[in-house]
């Protein structure tokens, strides 16, 4: 019951939802970037949601299997291959043993997502099999996948069910300018009425410099600050603050330059000052977000926020009931 990695792709790794409960210990809660994109793959194959499978970025692996088992891709659009011929996304698919699943070139989107029928069985570290590369914690010996290694997987299902696929309707779109919602934080009030009217008018696009750690934004006009005396332990710099912690999702500017928005292998805290939190609903949608893609930062208040929580929340509930 093994999968054999004859090329690890660019960046693939093992990952289920992450390891929430120790971030105030230093540790990111990590898991995947588009989390309703892995629930929907393993919805699929009949796992678990939170179930561990790869985690594809740009990329996609060459994977030998021994056994016969269900697999689907979701995520970005990067299709798959069995034996050099196209499968479907966002279904449910059978592989044969002997039978290699590769994948064409990236169209849309920039990760894309594996699941295999059993999950695949790597360590439980600290509740979670997702990887931390940066920590060389969990996953696949704590790293990206490489040329040679070979998956375990659980037992699992051998047939797929009929309604094994995803109705475009329930897909998130993965190209065209994005908004990203953005909660205004402790920190608003350091910058000035103007530099905030313009954070939110200007059109940004997405750095070379966005992984797994965090997105970076270029484009938009530097923010002006507020006057003020530093205080001890803040630094000079008027972005920076005494040390605070960083919540996933929250903005952080560096200089008033270019924000950078933390994600799923963030550092938990440190001096910059945050100017809010990407809400929940879109951090999936940043990960499938690709260099130079244009977006705009739209202000929300709380009750919006929640608003958008509670639609993803119903449209999760959608994807399951339609694969009943």
């Amino acid at each position: 019951m093994v999968v054999n990695v004859n090329k690890p792709g660019l960046a693939t790794t093992v990952q289920d939802l992450g390891r929430p409960g120790y971030y105030h210990l230093g540790i990111p809660i990590s898991g995947a970037m588009d989390r309703f994109a892995l629930k929907a793959a393993n919805l699929l194959v009949g796992n678990k949601e939170d179930d561990a499978g790869l985690e594809i970025v740009f990329a996609g692996p060459e994977l030998l299997f021994d056994e016969r088992r269900i697999v689907a891709v979701t995520g970005a659009d990067l299709p798959a291959k069995l034996d050099g011929e196209l499968r479907p996304s966002w279904a449910a698919f059978v592989v044969e043993a002997g039978q290699v699943l590769s994948f064409d070139f990236l169209k849309k989107g920039a990760r894309a997502y594996l699941a295999i029928s059993g999950g695949i069985d790597v360590p439980f570290v600290l509740g979670s099999r997702s990887t931390y590369p940066l920590g060389g914690l969990g996953g696949y010996q704590g790293r990206a996948l490489k040329v040679g290694d070979v998956l375990k997987f659980g037992p699992g299902a051998a047939e797929p069910k009929p309604t094994a696929h995803v109705a475009p309707g329930l897909r998130r779109e993965t190209a065209g300018e994005f908004e990203l919602r953005v909660l205004p934080g402790l920190y608003w009030h350091r910058i000035t009425n103007e530099a905030g009217v313009n954070f939110f008018a200007d059109s940004w696009k997405v750095a070379p410099e966005a992984d797994r750690i965090g997105y970076r934004f270029r484009g938009g006009r530097p923010l002006s600050f507020v006057p003020r005396q530093q205080p001890f332990g803040a630094g000079a710099d008027p972005s920076n603050v005494v040390d605070c912690g960083y919540p996933y999702g929250s903005v952080q500017i560096p200089a008033g330059a270019e924000p950078i928005v933390l994600h799923r292998d963030a550092v938990t805290g440190g001096g910059y000052f945050m100017l809010g939190t990407v809400i929940a609903a879109d951090m999936d949608l940043i990960g499938q977000m690709q260099p130079h893609q244009a977006m705009h930062f739209v202000k929300v208040d709380m009750d919006q926020a929640l608003a958008a929580r509670e639609a993803e929340r119903h449209r999760l509930e959608r994807l399951k009931a339609a694969l009943l």
